[in-house]
């Protein structure tokens, strides 16, 4: 009977193509869609012929990531042990026979539990539709299984490199990720729906979308994660009260307005890191670390940097330490008149603060009371996997292309950041923005991270092949600054180390590495989710854990094993570890009336200008 009444509702769909769930696409609508659709879409192809006759681009490399020699070194060492492969193969057949039964019986009314299912978290299935219905639910396991086949047959490999290993599992998730059926009209039931009620409208709007992201990329796709329309630096972003007090050409200082009466006496400088702008720590009075500090008294000063362009080809990392830090330390001197400030430096601000606080150590340089490492590599020897896109010839190819414009286009390094998480930062906005044709949701998170910053050529080739590559940071006298040999054992300076638990640009396991280097008190706490979110935990949210353990391990996991959890933001921590290093309170220093005099308000103009 069952069958019938379905068979009865098929034929009625078929007879009757008006079918109330489905609405008809409005012929006007779509002659004007597409009209439009084909004018943009000739623009470009003009536009990449346009280029193309005029590259002067002379690079012939098809694979300057050297991929294909990854994936071939795989496959020779794969056929080599053709017993292995037999068993994999083996095993992937009866998972196959396991769901082709589990199927069958759904089919017929019986209850059958899944032979493999999604990771708690993964997002691509969460639509009904993906357990409910059968062939859909059989779409998913099969996707889900043949990845999982794919991923150990590429992972159990012997006799790879640990370097061709990484390459060859990166790339391998890179192509499972993008072939799940999530990512197709037809094999993405929410998509499917979504076509059948709006007539077709949603793939219209999506190739609109993707017309524009093209459009906005210069030919290249710059897919939009955001309405960027919605947020504007200084306005509804950025907007903690201060003023510019100092600028050269790398940096400027801001001096934010202090919100106690009294503040500490020690100032504390930020120093955010380069490759993203520092407006990650105020993006809005509630989540502010930045506006956390002034209101807990302390005068609290930023290093905004430069958005480099070709006329930085030349500053190394040694001009970001010598404009930046060291003419922030004394700008800030003569601004407050202390002698002392406390640091603190996120990600490769951070590495760089490692760096100037060994030169400082070399120069009998004290000026810098206390130092905060946030999520900060300085032992290179296990990045993460970052370490996929650092090689020889892949750097050889990078240095080659940065030495044309002068920089590292802030594009390039925003996409290998989002191919660390493909299918939350690239893949579900193609889904969202293509096949649904929805605008992207505002959300100030991502309209920071879509702010890219460019790199310039001497700093990023000098950071790639002495930190990632070569690992020379952690060799005293590895590196030279200034003429200086520098030696992070030289460093007294008390440290409060913070990594977080989920980071995936800087991983804690590699982050705890770097306790043992200094010559000075080392405070480690390990917080809870990842790089942003586990650093951006505001006190008031109550949302994230830290880990502190006293007791000197040298194993992470034994020192994670033995440390105390607390519940709430490290901020709170963080504070009452810097009391000792801020001296007693003083009146409040208003940066309008310092003996630096305002050259604009915060959050200045350097970050303003905008990659893209």
């Amino acid at each position: 009977m069952a069958d019938h009444q379905q068979k009865t509702h098929a034929q009625q769909t078929q007879d009757h193509p008006h079918h109330p769930d489905m609405k008809m696409p409005d012929p006007e609508q779509v002659s004007k869609a597409m009209s439009n659709i084909a004018e943009r879409s000739q623009r470009l192809v003009n536009d990449f012929l346009t280029r193309q006759a005029t590259n002067t681009d002379t690079s012939t490399d098809p694979d300057p990531m050297n991929v294909g020699k990854a994936f071939m070194e795989m496959t020779s060492r794969l056929m080599s042990n053709p017993a292995k492969l037999v068993e994999a193969q083996m095993s992937l057949w009866q998972d196959y026979m396991s769901l082709w039964q589990n199927t069958a019986r759904r089919m017929m009314g019986e209850q059958a539990e899944p032979v493999v299912e999604p990771d708690r978290g993964d997002r691509r299935f969460k639509d009904e539709s993906w357990q409910e219905n059968d062939i859909f639910d059989f779409i998913k396991q099969s996707y889900l299984l043949s990845s999982r086949w794919l991923t150990s047959v590429v992972h159990d490999v012997d006799g790879l490199d640990d370097k061709t290993a990484q390459k060859v599992d990166f790339y391998t998730r890179q192509f499972i990720d993008a072939l799940s059926p999530s990512n197709f009209v037809m094999t993405n039931p929410e998509v499917l729906r979504v076509t059948a009620e709006t007539g077709g409208e949603n793939l219209l709007k999506g190739l609109e979308h993707l017309l524009s992201d093209l459009e906005r990329g210069g030919g290249k796709l710059r897919i939009s994660m955001t309405d960027e329309t919605a947020f504007e630096v200084g306005r509804n972003v950025a907007v903690t009260p201060g003023h510019v007090v100092y600028q050269n050409d790398m940096m400027q200082l801001i001096q934010y307005t202090p919100t106690t009466e009294k503040v500490a006496q020690v100032p504390v400088l930020i120093v955010p890191p380069w490759i993203n702008k520092f407006y990650i720590l105020d993006l809005r009075e509630k989540n502010s670390f930045i506006k956390w500090c002034v209101d807990q008294g302390l005068t609290t000063f930023v290093i905004s940097w430069v958005n480099p362009d070709e006329h930085h080809k030349d500053k190394s990392f040694e001009h970001y330490m010598d404009e930046g830090i060291l003419a922030a330390i004394g700008a800030i001197q003569k601004q407050t008149g202390t002698e002392k400030v406390n640091a603190v430096g996120y990600c490769l601000g951070g590495t760089l603060l490692s760096s100037t606080l060994a030169y400082m150590a070399a120069k009998k340089d004290d000026r810098i009371s206390a130092a905060t490492l946030l999520t900060t590599l300085l032992d290179f020897s296990e990045p993460g996997e970052l370490g996929v896109f650092i090689d020889e010839d892949q750097l050889a190819a990078l240095d080659e292309r940065m030495e044309k414009c002068g920089y590292l286009d802030g594009a390039d390094m925003a996409n290998s950041f989002n191919m660390l998480r493909a299918n939350d930062l690239i893949w579900s906005f193609v889904v969202n923005n293509y096949l649904l044709g929805k605008e992207p949701f505002p959300f100030d998170l991502l309209y920071w991270n879509s702010d890219s910053t460019r790199m310039p050529a001497a700093m990023h080739s000098f950071y790639l092949h002495n930190m990632y590559e070569k690992n020379k940071l952690i060799e005293p006298g590895g590196i030279t600054l200034k003429g200086v040999p520098i030696d992070l054992g030289n460093i007294k300076t008390p440290m409060y180390m913070l990594s977080t638990r989920e980071d995936h640009i800087a991983p804690w396991l590699a982050t705890f590495k770097g306790t043992p280097m200094f010559g000075g008190k080392v405070k480690f706490v390990l917080s809870a989710s990842g790089h942003i979110a586990g650093v951006v935990n505001p006190p008031v949210s109550n949302k994230y854990c830290y880990w502190t353990n006293n007791r000197k391990v040298k194993d992470p996991e034994a020192w994670l094993k033995g440390a105390t959890q607390t519940e709430g933001s490290w901020w709170t921590d963080w504070r009452e570890w810097l009391k000792d290093y801020a001296g007693p309170e003083v009146d409040a220093r208003d940066p309008a009336k310092g003996k630096l005099k305002p050259i604009e308000p915060a959050p200045g103009s350097y970050v303003k200008v905008r990659a893209v």
